[in-house]
């Protein structure tokens, strides 16, 4: 069933169609019905998915022992900008973390939490103690320009932004869009392509297309990329999110683009079914993300996988001696969610770290990045 608020949009639209970016901006940012903005649970075994920092608080430990060596040695203030911080669960244990490291600056901290849903904000007020140094805006705007300064930090924020879809059918390139058909049903309709902003994008980088090809234009990741880029003042931006290199762009599994929905921890490859009750996400272009910020004068210091950076950084050390035989405990707990992030063949090693810096050349000295 389509909501009455999705319905009517598309039918006063012209054409009585969206392009995809509309469509998903509608069914997953509307204000009060849009699927991330709903009062409902999204991440963990009650929710659609789930996110590496919610696997196990190592997670958030491996990153405040970076964060605070980082600031240790670095002129750049303890600020740390959260930007899409979902449930609070990554902010809470790194917090946690860098009171147990170094007390005097968790004293200096400033913990910025950025995110636009009412739900969300609500869920990070209760997961993290009012006592910690946490500020909640609901906009980069919001926040005061003494805290421009610092580490940006996003887990699965880009892959979750509206996208553009086109179609490669009888040697043209066709843009797809959303309409009702005459069942009353979300449908595709294909149009020609006349996006000036996609046409730039495509011969920007070089994109080529084979027969049959879908494939999603992030525009709005380019978009919120440059906003971010010239919003963070000095200081290093770490990008966790799944995406592709444009070389691995012309694959056979990726024939058919990368955009999904996931509902209920299930992979759905129809983007219109359950309309603003689904998670919609597609891979980010990795080459575009790292040229834009580039341009922005952010040196990219690499780009890794997850799993090969998680180990990189020293989650081995974080590995205990178990001999209790029970699995429930928390060292069983513990041992089993470091395999589960480091495995080649785990869904987190579909994932890759970005970090990019303004400012400071530290990256390379705290961790060994490989630019890929």
């Amino acid at each position: 069933m389509i909501p009455t608020f999705l319905q009517e949009k598309i039918e006063e639209a012209p054409g009585q169609k969206l392009d995809y970016s509309q469509y998903m901006m509608a069914a997953l940012y509307h204000p009060s019905e849009g699927y991330y903005m709903k009062p409902k649970n999204k991440v963990g075994t009650r929710g659609d998915f789930i996110t590496s920092s919610n696997v196990h608080n190592v997670y958030g430990k491996l990153f405040a022992k970076l964060i605070v060596k980082y600031f240790n040695e670095t002129d750049i203030p303890p600020v740390i900008i959260e930007v899409g911080g979902g449930n609070g669960r990554f902010a809470k244990h790194l917090l946690e973390e860098v009171m147990l490291l170094d007390a005097p600056l968790y004293d200096r901290l400033n913990y910025v939490m950025v995110e636009t849903s009412p739900y969300h904000i609500k869920l990070q007020q209760t997961t993290i103690p009012h006592t910690a140094p946490v500020r909640y805006f609901t906009s980069l705007e919001e926040v005061p320009d003494q805290l421009r300064e610092g580490v940006l930090f996003s887990n699965e924020l880009f892959d979750a932004l509206p996208v553009h879809v086109l179609e490669y059918t009888n040697g043209s390139l066709k843009e797809v869009f959303v309409t009702i058909n005459e069942d009353g049903r979300l449908a595709e309709k294909n149009a020609p392509l006349f996006n000036e902003d996609i046409l730039a994008y495509i011969t920007k980088n070089k994109l080529s297309f084979s027969e049959g090809q879908r494939m999603e234009i992030p525009l709005a990741m380019m978009d919120f990329t440059k906003i971010l880029g010239e919003w963070l003042l000095k200081g290093t931006i770490i990008t966790v999110d799944y995406g592709y290199r444009f070389c691995e762009l012309s694959s056979k599994d990726l024939l058919k683009g990368s955009l999904r929905g996931y509902y209920q921890h299930q992979l759905i490859n129809d983007p219109l079914k359950y309309p603003t009750d689904m998670d919609l996400t597609s891979h980010i272009h990795l080459d575009a993300l790292e040229e834009c910020l580039n341009e922005l004068d952010f040196a990219h210091a690499g780009t890794m996988r997850q799993g090969e950076f998680l180990v990189a950084a020293g989650i081995l050390d974080y590995l205990q001696e178990n001999q209790d035989p029970n699995p429930f405990s928390e060292k069983s707990k513990q041992n089993r969610a470091i395999r589960t992030l480091i495995m080649d063949s785990s869904w987190s090693n579909s994932f890759h770290v970005l970090i990019h810096e303004k400012g400071t050349n530290i990256w390379n000295k705290l961790i060994g990045l490989n630019p890929q």
